[in-house]
This record gives C-alpha cells, structure tokens and sequence, in this order.
C-alpha cells in the first residue's frame, strides 16, 4: 500500500473514531447505557483519543521502519485536531 491511501485510510478513522462517542449510545462500545451522560462521552472520546494516537504510531512505524521523536506541541495540535473532527458528532448530539 501506498502512504498516501494509508494516510486517507488513517484520516477516515480518525474522524470515524472522534464522532463515535456522540453517534453511539453504548459506554466505550460495550456496556448498554440508558442515559449516558455528558461526562461519560467526554472520556470516551479522551480514550478514543489515545486509541486513534497509537494507532498513528503504529502506522508511522509500519510505513517508515521507524517512529519519528515528537515533543509536546505535536501532541497538542494532534488532540486540537481531534477535538475538531470530533464538531459534527457533537452538533448532531447536542445542537440537533
């Protein structure tokens, strides 16, 4: 596979993995929830977060051979972005 359709392929998770929280009425995609409040999304999508971070590492180690020192901003923006793929889901949940 090319890098490119791996990083198309990457990008379609991520903003796959950013709305779920919102789309889904399920706790972390197992547990049946009758309500699922507010604060429950938000660590849902704090773990999902994380899950979507190793799976990028993961890829970069694949494609590359080896995975590239990031400081901290790269970290931040990364979780910004998150935060932004995550907007539709969010409207669909709470401003709908």
């Amino acid at each position: 596979m090319s890098l490119l359709f791996v990083q198309g392929i990457y990008l379609l998770i991520l903003l796959g993995l950013a709305n779920l929280p919102w789309f889904s009425q399920r706790c972390f995609l197992v547990l049946e929830c009758p309500v699922k409040r507010v604060w429950v999304r938000l660590l849902e999508w704090l773990v999902l977060f994380f899950v979507a971070l190793g799976l990028g590492l993961a890829l970069e180690q694949r494609q590359m051979g080896a995975r590239h020192a990031q400081d901290w901003e790269f970290f931040v923006v990364m979780l910004c972005l998150f935060m932004v793929a995550a907007f539709p889901g969010f409207i669909y949940r709470y401003i709908r």
